[in-house]
């Protein structure tokens, strides 16, 4: 392994719009869609979670469309492999909330059956599915404009006339905490229909507010997306050659032997075996849950740290385990921190107050 220049290469777009109902994201989308695929001179589809909204625009642009009846993980990754399978390579995914509300609910089941009734061991389960679908995102051999609902929130503003005026706003996403980090673009749309890039690697756009972007904006993406330098190929598996056959009267030589070449265990990763590491990930979990304050109280509950346990005891120690434990601290290092700025931003209120005397 050695350190080289870096070279910006040609990439896919992954581009995340998200904003209040009535913002225009499923148009702004597919205007976009419709400007890079017809640079590259191919159709673009559509997965839609709106109850068929993107199917309104039928008369507009020319898609197909898979129109998303459970919405859930698996059935949007299995729609996005259909897309692969059938060479689509510009996709629209309208919205990608309904996959973050799917997984809150099943949190929520899984809450209620549980003993103690908290979600965080309930999260420990489901995480792993949220990153299988921002992994099936990221691998995505297109380029992905995805739509996301944001929280909406009425506030009283001066409008463009100076006077005062109820206005709709957008809040954050209803997707997943980090989502906006794995989208090499993030546009933020209002009521207006303006957008406002609050992230954007090409550096050409930060902080820009554009009216109404569409096909022109769709294609500029593209033309600076495909001016790097063409992605490595995948390097082809190298076979090896065979052999001439003996003929008569070749003198036969013994093959030299050779020591057979140590390789690891199938269950044994570099670095030590899964159940080193499991009994390694155990450990630093148990040290979360039973963290205590500088006052002696403990951030998580007996019920809390028996479901860990419980957690624990029912995952198999295998590369797939292993993943879920890695999962489940991760959600618990997170939650401890969130608990400990909670309790340090409290005020301290003391004990008594003495009264005091009027003068």
């Amino acid at each position: 392994m050695a350190f080289k220049k870096a070279e910006r290469t040609q990439l896919y777009l992954r581009c995340a719009l998200f904003g209040p109902s009535g913002s225009g994201k499923t148009m702004t989308a597919m205007r976009m869609a419709k400007g890079i695929a017809e640079k590259m001179k191919v159709p673009f589809a559509v997965i839609d979670t709106e109850a068929r909204s993107a199917s309104k625009y039928a008369d507009r642009f020319t898609f197909v469309v898979e129109d998303l009846q459970e919405k859930n993980i698996d059935h949007y990754i299995r729609a996005m492999d259909e897309c692969i399978k059938t060479g689509y390579k510009v996709l629209v995914i309208d919205s990608l909330s309904h996959a973050w509300r799917d997984l809150t609910e099943e949190v929520d089941r899984i809450a209620q059956n549980s003993t103690s009734k908290n979600t965080f061991s309930a999260w420990g389960k489901v995480s792993p599915k949220q990153k299988r679908l921002v992994e099936a995102i990221l691998k995505f051999p297109g380029h992905i404009i995805t739509t996301m609902r944001s929280k909406t929130e009425w506030v009283i503003a001066p409008n463009k006339d100076g006077k005062i005026a109820p206005e709709k706003m957008g809040l954050a996403p209803e997707q997943g905490k980090g989502i906006e980090y794995e989208f090499d673009l993030l546009i933020e749309l209002d009521q207006k229909h303006q957008a406002t890039v609050t992230k954007d690697r090409t550096g050409k756009y930060q902080d820009e507010v554009i009216d109404k972007p569409g096909e022109d904006f769709g294609v500029a993406l593209y033309d600076w997306l495909s001016s790097g330098a063409p992605a490595p190929a995948t390097v082809p598996e190298v076979k090896p050659a065979k052999t001439a056959k003996a003929k008569a009267g070749d003198v036969k030589t013994s093959p030299a032997k050779t020591a057979p070449a140590k390789t690891p265990p199938a269950d044994q990763p570099p670095g030590g075996s899964l159940k080193d590491k499991g009994k390694e990930l155990v450990q630093q979990i148990g040290e979360l849950i039973t963290t205590v304050s500088e006052s002696g109280q403990a951030y998580f509950d007996e019920g809390e740290k028996e479901e860990a346990r419980q957690i624990i005891e029912s995952i198999k120690v295998d590369e797939a385990g292993i993943r879920d434990l890695g999962d489940l601290k991760k959600f618990l290092d997170d939650e401890l921190t969130k608990r400990k700025t909670a309790n340090a931003s409290k005020a301290v209120i003391p004990a008594s107050v003495p009264a005091t005397k009027a003068a």
